[in-house]
């Protein structure tokens, strides 16, 4: 039976530890006192007579003499913190642009939000990385010279695919999403023909911008496999966090439209995450979910999710603008850039995660946490 207490176990892999938490709906708050049972593999909450049970993932392996730390806080549930016997499964992380877009392979890029052809069967003979969109300003701020290449826009050939941090540039020649002679900044935005969704923009008369959020690239043997929007939407946002924080130890980001304006500031706190949910009852599932029905697993009462841990400040409405501002100047920042509407959705993706948490473990240090799951 699933369990009428529902519990989140938060497990950092460098660390071996859990946090765990077993929360009880409102309505189903015992009278009698409760207890705890913590197996290498399962979990067992005994109240009066009732007795729930669940079993852990596979790979997931407590140490139950290491438990410590036992407290109930009014509105979250019963907390306290375990050790782990081995390190849980690693993370299987498939940077999705890097495994598509490869030379000599022909590749399809399909609308992500409907699946219309965008670029129909493009073999690239090269496929190169971008310098950082925040280059010019490292330039001014670390060179003794000016940026030679400042105001300078790179324009691939046929033939070619440059890929920033955030967007593929390809020369838009045959392309019909295209508008043939962009006069005016709303023009030089690329729709989905049939959706009507930004998939881009034009950034010359022959190049095209495509942000990777927007579009799918398969291999031209592959068919388009619809992925739900919120769910591709987190995934390649965090490849994009995983990678750079990786590649540039960069940790914190605004997350920008591309109308100009900053929407989120995000503090990337760590990327070693595992989390796992029981589903519980009916009634503790709807308000205790991590991301609602779209990661609920496809069997089972029990799943789990590699999630990145970001602090976060919403900047929508002027809210946050003297830290929005301070980072701006901030070489330590890295600037993302998105469709405004890709940003307000994120917004939403992260409020939804924050709410799915217990109330104690939604701010930190009057930062909003959320977690980013890929």
């Amino acid at each position: 039976a699933g369990m009428a207490a529902a519990f989140l176990m938060e497990i950092r892999r460098a660390t071996q530890s859990a946090l765990l938490v077993v929360r009880y709906a409102a309505a189903e708050l015992p009278s009698a006192p409760v207890e705890v049972s913590v197996c290498a593999d399962s979990l067992e909450v005994r109240s009066g007579g009732s007795c729930d049970a669940a079993a852990l993932p596979a790979g997931v392996s407590l140490a139950p003499s290491s438990c410590r730390g036992l407290r109930r806080l009014r509105g979250d549930g019963l907390h306290l913190r375990v050790r782990l016997r081995r390190p849980p499964p690693a993370a299987d992380v498939v940077f999705t642009l890097r495994e598509s877009l490869k030379p000599n392979k022909n590749c399809i890029f399909y609308c992500q939000s409907c699946g219309d052809i965008v670029v129909n069967d493009r073999k690239f003979l090269r496929v190169l990385p971008l310098p950082s969109e925040n280059w010019s300003d490292l330039v001014e701020e670390w060179c003794c010279h000016p940026d030679p290449f400042a105001r300078r826009t790179l324009h691939p050939q046929h033939g070619d695919c440059f890929v920033g941090d955030t967007f593929l540039l390809l020369n838009s020649r045959n392309e019909s999403h295209v508008p043939e002679s962009p006069k005016s900044k709303e023009n030089t935005r690329v729709i989905c023909k049939r959706c009507k969704t930004m998939l881009g923009e034009t950034v010359s008369s022959g190049t095209i911008k495509y942000y990777v959020t927007e579009v799918v690239i398969q291999s031209a043997e592959e068919g388009f496999s619809p992925t739900p929007r919120s769910q591709f939407v987190q995934s390649i946002v965090a490849q994009c966090l995983l990678e750079l924080s990786s590649a540039k130890s960069t940790f914190r980001f605004t997350i920008k439209g591309d109308n100009g304006k900053t929407y989120i500031l995000i503090w990337l706190l760590n990327s070693d995450t595992l989390l796992v949910e029981s589903l519980g009852s009916s009634s503790s599932h709807s308000g205790f979910t991590l991301f609602g029905d779209i990661l609920t697993p496809s069997s089972g009462p029990v799943g789990s999710w590699n999630a990145l841990k970001v602090l976060y400040q919403p900047c929508i409405k002027c809210r946050n603008k003297e830290l929005a501002d301070a980072w701006e100047d901030d070489m330590g920042v890295h600037p993302l850039k998105f469709p405004s509407e890709t940003c307000l959705e994120l917004l939403l993706i992260l409020g939804l995660s924050t709410a799915s948490l217990p109330p104690s473990l939604r701010c930190m240090n009057s930062f909003q946490v959320g977690n980013s799951f890929y």
